[in-house]
């Protein structure tokens, strides 16, 4: 059902937007930060976050009350090559690019690149999809989740990109060697 075709709706829609105004407004008058696409965000990580955590007690597992800190730090390093790769990697680049613009290469191997468009849905997608930071958030949640639902490919996974990212940092201490 379209926001047309719901009663109230539009007048619901007018309403948030003069209220968002008022009270965001002077936050940035130019409008040059996604806040909706931000706010957005924001909601789909807590709703996703708050899923894991109610699938995970539904299935008879709880949180833990600590965590091994070999777990978190080979997380740590994974969560780290992984969100690089995905937001960073030349070989990645088709799975950014519906939501990206090419600006040119930065590091090695690696792309720079800007979300298209001003607002929306692809935008904000392009925005965590050029974040490291931002992607690394989702994927150390779905880390953690995953040393509670399956430790073991948890483990595995996180080995895979710490390996890597160890692998790297040679290949780059090996090139500055050789220069």
């Amino acid at each position: 059902m379209s926001t047309e075709t719901m009663p109230g709706a539009e007048r619901l829609g007018g309403r948030l937007r003069r209220h968002v105004a008022h009270h965001v407004g002077p936050y940035d008058p130019e409008g040059e930060v996604n806040l909706p696409g931000f706010a957005g965000s924001l909601a789909l990580f807590a709703a996703t976050a708050t899923t894991a955590v109610l699938g995970l007690r539904a299935g008879g597992r709880d949180l833990p009350e600590r965590y091994a800190v070999q777990d978190l730090l080979l997380g740590g390093v994974a969560v780290h090559k992984f969100s690089r790769l995905v937001t960073k990697g030349s070989v990645t680049s088709p799975v950014r690019a519906p939501f990206t613009e090419f600006e040119g290469p930065s590091a090695a191997s690696e792309h720079q690149e800007t979300p298209r468009g001003d607002h929306g849905v692809r935008h904000t997608i392009g925005e965590l999809l050029t974040c490291p930071f931002c992607l690394g958030v989702w994927a150390s949640t779905a880390y953690v989740a995953g040393l509670v639902a399956a430790p073991r490919p948890a483990r595995a996974w996180a080995a895979l990109f710490t390996v890597t990212a160890v692998s790297d940092s040679m290949q780059h201490l090996y090139a500055r060697l050789q220069d």
